[in-house]
């Protein structure tokens, strides 16, 4: 039995053929497009862009959005030979196990379980601090009470009586989580038409935004456009590099986070019609959309408020803060935001709950996770024991961690997965030099190797509390691989 052991080239091309109890392939190239838009446009470009800003880069948050692109666009095209070569749930990990080995396979496999089921909940998070302001701004009633809408580990002080708040459970954040699990186990087909609504909705919020807010942008927040290098401390106590290169490059990781929803569209390539040309089409068209509006709308927003709203009044709900404050004569546009990014953070859960829930499917199909995982719903044809499972974890996150730590947890991972599948990339080319590739990777090794050294960039801007998280995350997974998946591999244990 050797860790080391690839699973065959033609095995998995196998189990991508169609069968009656396998996946339903029903998404079109537009339905992966929208698939890719829903996950990309959401906690990343509402929440990220203005934590960004506070913490690392302030205006220049831009250039880290230019950078994070860069990275994903070299990553992205490595997704997309791969996932239209190898159209079969389970992204990154499948691909790894064809090209370095069923150990590899694992870790990438764990670590993208830490990417979808914390990207989910750090979503979830951000969707109860917006359903809030929904409550007060919008609604005008009361909101849910603190203890009832923040972690244990979160508390708030009052400015005049000094009197503590101490966050008990994040109930909104369980509530969405679990009625967008209950819709991914009713279907795909209806999950992605719920889904491409949605998406129509956020886009046009976010070009009137970007539109109305342009007349909004004082050029004195611009000023200096790249803050000069300093040390910014959090109210967590963490030091975060400010200004400068290593803003940039840390900012660059944090809004790393905004972009992870295209490669979450190739864990969907069984599910796809014809994912030789339409997966390529998902994963770039997505990016290539979503870059554009990411750069402009952070551009506004970073004109319109200062860093320091960012940092005080702004946190979470930093958008619709600065329409309120700064953008007179358009609260409507403010209550309209929220509205939208509460469907729209939705729609960025229910991608990342798909994408994890077919890492889990593929995992246990291969034995290195329990096989009730990959057992399919007899109507609905949805892995939906791997859903209540994957239910029961990001609630577990999305109610008692706070959102900034599990979002930064999972750049990390994120990047780490795409790292990887650079790797797969360079690694399948010289041992599969004849497999058919409807879309190849231009320049390899070349495009390859600097999508792995922008992503490990990143990963180093992030600081080291984050490797620490990553590493303990890691070992509590080779600590599983041996003690029950080397065991009940199934490629391990064939005949």
């Amino acid at each position: 039995m050797s860790i080391w052991k690839r699973k065959p080239l033609a095995q998995l091309l196998a189990e991508a053929a169609d069968s009656e109890k396998g996946l339903k392939r029903t998404l079109t190239a537009w339905s992966l497009i929208a698939l890719g838009i829903g996950a990309i446009i959401g906690a990343g470009l509402f929440v990220r862009t203005a934590m960004a800003a506070a913490q690392n880069a302030g205006p220049s948050v831009t250039i880290a959005f230019i950078v994070a692109a860069i990275g994903c666009a070299l990553a992205g095209l490595c997704y997309a030979e791969l996932s239209s070569s190898i159209p079969i749930s389970g992204s990154a990990y499948t691909y790894t196990y064809a090209t370095m080995g069923e150990f590899l396979a694992w870790i990438i496999g764990w670590d993208l379980i830490l990417e979808y089921a914390v990207g989910a909940a750090t979503v979830g998070i951000a969707w109860s601090e917006y359903l809030n302001n929904l409550l007060i701004n919008v609604l005008h009633v009361s909101p849910i009470p603190y203890e009832f809408s923040h972690s244990p580990f979160q508390k708030m002080i009052d400015p005049v009586t000094q009197e503590v708040t101490q966050g008990i459970i994040n109930l909104p954040a369980l509530f969405i989580v679990g009625i967008i699990s209950l819709l991914l186990i009713k279907g795909i087909q209806e999950s992605a038409f719920v889904n491409g609504i949605i998406v129509v909705v956020k886009v046009i919020i976010v070009i009137l935004i970007i539109i109305i807010g342009w007349n909004f942008v004082n050029p004195a927040n611009h000023t200096p456009y790249i803050p000069p290098s300093s040390i910014f401390t959090d109210e967590h106590g963490i030091d975060h590099n400010f200004g400068g290169f290593w803003g940039i490059i840390g900012a660059a990781g944090t809004v790393f986070f905004a972009f992870i929803g295209f490669d979450a569209v190739s864990t969907a390539a069984q599910e796809t019609k014809n994912p030789k040309r339409n997966m390529p089409i998902g994963i770039l068209g997505s990016l290539a959309i979503c870059t554009i509006l990411y750069i402009l709308f952070a551009h506004v927003l970073t004109g319109v408020a200062t860093v320091e709203d960012f940092r005080t009044g702004g946190k979470e709900a930093s958008v619709a803060f600065a329409i309120n404050k700064y953008m007179i004569g358009y609260a409507w546009l403010g209550q309209l935001v929220t509205v939208a990014i509460l469907a729209g953070f939705s729609s960025v859960i229910l991608v990342m709950l798909l994408g994890q829930s077919r890492v889990f499917y593929a995992m246990g199909k291969d034995g290195l996770l329990p096989g009730f995982f990959s057992d399919l719903h007899s109507k609905f044809k949805t892995p939906y024991k791997a859903n209540i499972a994957i239910l029961i974890i990001v609630g577990a996150f999305a109610a008692f961690i706070p959102g900034d730590i599990v979002g930064d947890m999972t750049s990390i991972g994120t990047l780490f997965a795409f790292a990887l599948v650079c790797i797969s990339v360079i690694i399948l080319r010289k041992r599969e030099p004849n497999m058919i590739r409807e879309f190849k990777t231009p320049w390899v090794p070349f495009v390859p190797i600097l999508g792995i050294i922008t992503c490990v960039l990143m990963m180093v801007g992030l600081g080291w509390t984050n490797w620490l998280r990553l590493f303990a995350w890691m070992a509590i997974g080779i600590v599983i691989y041996f003690t029950y998946s080397k065991k009940n591999s199934k490629l391990n244990n064939q005949e």
